[in-house]
């Protein structure tokens, strides 16, 4: 091998770790030809989990790498919310209709095909964009905590060591996860995490609530709050929040909440634990 090819893979090596991925796009935006990496691979020095995706060899394959490399290295704004986000809080234990190791995921943009043939245990669940009107912002460098905050997002690193990564903070959390909800069900699992979230903050409750696109996600968040006295919902200000007109059904036969105008089931609190 030449020493130029040498200094490359030197670099590449470098730039995977222990856990990062890199795909054929990124490497032939960064002056890999595929021949090149071929020979990598032939010769041992990358192994491809999956067609399109590649490896250090004795990497590991690990969820987080996976994000992160997606964040970084493909710097596609993708970041893990609701469910999933909400369980890496701490909070796994009230996702009784949840399946824990799904990783439930936000972004503008699809996450490319290759994610789904990793052969991860975890399974990757693309929700769409979400609900809310908040500008792209990039997690390819280290984006500031401040700047995550204003969007609900936040630094995660789920154990010393692992890939630090981008996630909703409790609070937008919620939101996603209200404004995925489409039968009764899901409003029982929905309410019991509701009970935990005995400590948002106000002012990014505040915040999110002005930027939610969905009339439905605002309504339940807001009448689940209430239905669990939680103190901070005092100090949220509604101020510039759009909450429609008119009533919402979730639920047939369910209750109507007063303020809220939108239905919940009757029998709520006989599915809390």
């Amino acid at each position: 091998m030449s020493d130029q090819n040498s200094g490359k893979l030197n670099l590449l090596l470098a730039e995977l770790s222990d856990t990062r991925l890199v795909s054929s796009r990124w490497l032939r935006g960064h002056g890999y030809s595929n021949s090149l990496v071929a020979r990598y691979v032939s010769s041992g020095w990358l192994v491809s989990p999956a067609r399109g995706v590649y490896l250090r060899r004795g990497g590991h394959l690990q969820w987080e790498g996976v994000v992160r490399s997606l964040q970084v290295g493909e710097d596609t704004p993708l970041h893990v919310g609701s469910r999933f986000a909400l369980s890496l809080h701490g909070h796994e234990h009230y996702l009784r209709l949840g399946d824990p190791g799904t990783i439930t995921m936000f972004g503008p943009q699809r996450p490319p095909g290759w994610l789904d043939r990793l052969g991860l245990k975890q399974r990757f669940d693309y929700l769409g964009k979400g609900p809310f009107d908040l500008p792209r912002i990039s997690f390819a460098r280290e984006a500031p905590e401040k700047t995550l905050s204003e969007q609900g997002l936040a630094w995660h690193q789920s154990a010393p060591g692992a890939d630090a990564l981008v996630c909703s903070t409790p609070e937008r959390a919620m939101l996603e996860l209200c404004g995925d909800v489409s039968d009764g069900a899901l409003i029982y699992e929905t309410d019991a995490l509701m009970q935990a979230m005995t400590t948002l903050r106000p002012q990014r409750v505040s915040l999110l609530l002005r930027h939610c696109n969905s009339i439905k996600a605002k309504r339940l968040f807001l009448a689940l709050a209430e239905r669990h006295r939680h103190a901070w919902l005092s100090r949220v200000s509604l101020d510039g929040v759009n909450l429609g007109r008119g009533k919402r059904a979730l639920v047939p036969g369910g209750r109507l909440h007063p303020t809220y105008q939108i239905t919940l089931p009757g029998d709520l609190d006989e599915h809390l634990g």
